[in-house]
C-alpha cells in the first residue's frame, strides 16, 4: 500500500520484519512442544528461544539467501540457523512451510482485526455523539434524491451508527473464523508431527487449532474474512455519499471541516470541496475489489497449490491497510463535521409544504373518501406548487372537494413537522439502549 493512505500501527503489522518474528516464534513455540514430548532435547528448544528470541533477523540478508533458494522460508530458516547454530538441526521437525506461512497469516489478519475492531469502536463513538447533538435537528428525508417526509439528522446519523454496530459483529466474526493455527505437515495429516504440537502452537498464538487442513489452512476462511472487510468499506462508501450529496452548494446542509490554509481548487478559489468523503468513495472500491480474488482462492488443486499465495500477499496488506485509514478517515470527517440547521430548514420548506402530502392523503380516505379520489385531490394541488410555485396548503384550503370532506383546522393540523419525529426516541432506544 502506498504511504498516502496507509497508518503506521497497520503497516507494521505486515512489515519484513514483523513476518519474520511471527515465523520464529511459530518455529520456537513447536521446538517447546517437541521438546516436552520428547522429540528433541529440552536444552536445543531452550537455546533456539534464547538465541533466536534475542536476534535482529536482517530482512537483506534473508532477500540474498532467497535469491539463490527461491524459497521465503528456507532463506529463513538458514538465516536462522546463522544464529542459533548445531539446535537449529532442530528446527522445523515434521513441519511444512505452510505450517509457518498460513499461521503467520493468521495472527497477522487477526492483529488486522483487531486494529479495523478499534477502529470502528471510534468511529461508533463519534457517531452516537453526533447523533444524540442532532437528534431533534429536523431536516428533509430524501427519495430517489427527491425531498420525502421530514426526519432527523440524528436519525441519519443514527442509522450510521446501526449499521457500523453490524459491521463490527461482522469483524469480530471474521477475525475469529481467520485466527486459526494448522501445525499439520505435508498434506495435513501428522505423519511426522504429533497433533498436540499444533495445539501447543495455537495456544501460544492466540489461535484455534484448525479442525482439518491440507497442506494449508482452508481458504474459505479467507474468503469469508476479506468479504467482510468488503461489507465494511461499503458501509464507509454509503455514510461518504451521503455527506457528498449533503455537501453540494444546493443543499449544503452539511460540510466536511475545511481547515484554515486549506485550498479547494488551483483555479477556483472559492472551492470548498467534499474532498475527503471523495477519496473515501475511491478506497471504499479498492478493498471491495479485493475479495473477488479472495474468493477465487478457495479452489485450490487437491491438497494444495500456490495459486493463492500471491494474491494473499497483495489483499492482505492492502486491504486491511487501506480500510483502517478510511475508518480513520471518516471518523475525522464525522467528528469535524460541519452541520448547518439553518439550511435543513430552508430545503425543507423550500416546496411549501408538500412535505405533508401523506398525510393529508391519509385524512381524506379516513373521512370517506376513496383512495383513488383521494390521490387525485392531493396530487393536483401539489402539482400546482412544483409547476406554478403555489403553496400547498393555501391550495388544499381553496379546494372544493378537499373542503368538502375536511374542515380548516384539520387540514392546518396536517402540516405540523412534529408529526413527523414523534417516535425519534423510540429509534434511539432501539439503536442506542437507554439514553444517556
Amino acid at each position: 500500500m502506498i504511504p498516502r493512505y496507509s497508518r503506521p500501527a497497520m503497516v507494521a503489522v505486515w512489515s519484513p520484519e514483523t513476518r519474520f518474528r511471527i515465523w520464529f516464534e511459530i518455529e520456537a513455540h513447536a521446538c517447546d512442544a517437541l521438546a516436552e514430548i520428547g522429540v528433541i532435547p529440552k536444552q536445543a528448544a531452550k537455546t533456539i528461544w534464547e538465541k533466536g528470541g534475542a536476534a535482529k533477523f536482517d530482512v537483506a540478508r534473508i532477500d540474498e539467501i532467497e535469491a539463490v533458494t527461491k524459497h521465503d522460508v528456507i532463506a529463513f530458516l538458514t538465516h536462522l540457523g546463522e544464529f542459533v547454530g548445531p539446535d537449529s538441526r532442530f528446527i522445523h521437525q515434521g513441519m511444512t512451510s505452510s505450517d509457518v506461512l498460513d499461521t503467520c497469516l493468521s495472527v497477522q489478519l487477526a492483529r488486522a482485526s483487531d486494529i479495523l475492531i478499534a477502529d470502528l469502536d471510534a468511529l461508533l463513538a463519534a457517531l452516537k455523539r453526533r447523533a444524540f447533538e442532532h437528534k431533534d435537528t429536523v431536516t428533509i428525508g430524501r427519495s430517489h434524491g427527491i425531498h420525502a417526509e421530514p426526519t432527523t439528522f440524528g436519525v441519519k446519523l443514527a442509522l450510521a451508527y446501526a449499521e457500523f454496530s453490524r459491521c463490527r459483529v461482522r469483524l469480530v466474526a471474521a477475525r475469529a473464523e481467520i485466527a486459526t493455527c494448522a501445525i499439520s505437515g505435508a498434506v495435513g495429516t501428522f505423519a511426522n508431527i504429533d497433533p498436540r504440537v499444533e495445539d501447543h502452537v495455537a495456544k501460544a498464538l492466540g489461535l484455534t487449532p484448525e479442525p482439518v487442513s491440507t497442506q494449508v489452512i482452508p481458504r474459505d476462511r479467507h474468503a469469508m474474512f476479506f468479504a467482510t472487510l468488503g461489507v465494511v468499506a461499503s458501509s464507509v462508501e454509503r455514510l461518504a455519499t451521503e455527506i457528498r450529496h449533503l455537501q453540494r452548494t444546493e443543499v449544503l446542509e452539511v460540510e466536511e471541516y475545511f481547515s484554515p490554509g486549506q485550498k479547494g481548487s488551483s483555479a477556483m478559489p472559492h472551492k470548498r470541496n467534499p474532498v475527503l468523503t471523495e477519496n473515501l468513495t475511491g478506497l471504499a472500491r479498492m478493498v471491495r475489489s479485493m475479495a473477488a480474488p479472495a474468493m477465487e482462492n478457495v479452489a485450490l488443486w487437491h491438497e494444495r497449490d500456490i495459486s493463492h499465495s500471491s494474491v494473499e500477499r497483495m489483499i492482505g496488506p492492502d486491504a486491511t491497510i487501506t480500510l483502517d485509514f478510511a475508518l480513520a478517515r471518516l471518523t475525522g470527517v464525522i467528528d469535524k463535521l460541519l452541520v448547518y440547521p439553518e439550511n435543513m430548514s430552508k430545503n425543507l420548506n423550500k416546496f411549501r409544504g408538500l412535505v405533508h402530502s401523506q398525510r393529508v392523503l391519509l385524512a381524506l380516505t379516513q373521512a370517506g373518501v376513496s383512495r383513488e379520489d383521494s390521490y387525485r385531490l392531493v396530487q393536483r394541488n401539489a402539482m400546482k406548487v412544483w409547476e406554478q410555485g403555489k403553496d400547498f396548503l393555501d391550495e388544499l384550503l381553496a379546494d372544493p372537494e378537499v373542503r368538502a370532506a375536511l374542515p380548516e383546522d384539520d387540514i392546518r393540523e396536517k402540516f405540523d413537522i412534529g408529526y413527523h419525529t414523534k417516535h425519534v426516541d423510540t429509534i434511539f432506544a432501539r439503536v442506542f439502549g437507554a439514553t444517556p
